[in-house]
């Protein structure tokens, strides 16, 4: 189920790219949100660490150039560090009680940041946000609504 919900993710946001202009925070972000939307809290915590890495991106800019791939490595490193980093050290332990509160992945921090600096932070979780709901639904049509979570 995870692959289909990557999959129908990449083709989610490549038509979201072709039709609006605006990416879905990254070609694989839609997937894996979608697959974590039973769980507001860790999707809250992963958009967390993406605005922390793109204010700290923002601050890296005022001293150094960042463009291109550069920007999209240093993104996605500083989002590697920092889910780690509360993975680790259980920065998000104290938000609820019931379940563990992780951040989506190692490299969605840090595209979802690289997608906030090149096209805002609200188009890119506007568009993110659709695009999970869609995925969301059409894998609870595929699979009959037996999802897991």
């Amino acid at each position: 189920m995870f692959e289909v919900a990557i999959g129908l993710g990449v083709l989610l946001s490549l038509f979201f790219l072709e039709t609006f202009g605006a990416a879905a925070g990254g070609i694989v972000v839609a997937g894996y949100v979608a697959m974590f939307l039973h769980e507001p809290m860790t999707i809250l915590a992963t958009l967390i660490i993406s605005f922390i890495v793109y204010f700290l991106v923002k601050l890296l800019g005022n001293v150094m150039f960042i463009y291109g791939r550069r920007r999209m490595v240093i993104t996605v490193l500083l989002g590697f560090i920092l889910g780690w980093a509360s993975r680790y050290y259980g920065l998000f332990t104290g938000f609820h009680s019931d379940y563990s509160v992780n951040v989506i992945g190692f490299i969605i921090p840090g595209l979802i940041a690289n997608s906030m600096e090149k096209q805002g932070i609200i188009k890119t979780i506007s568009i993110m946000i659709v695009a999970a709901v869609v995925v969301r639904f059409l894998l609870v049509l595929i699979f009959g609504g037996k999802l897991i979570g």
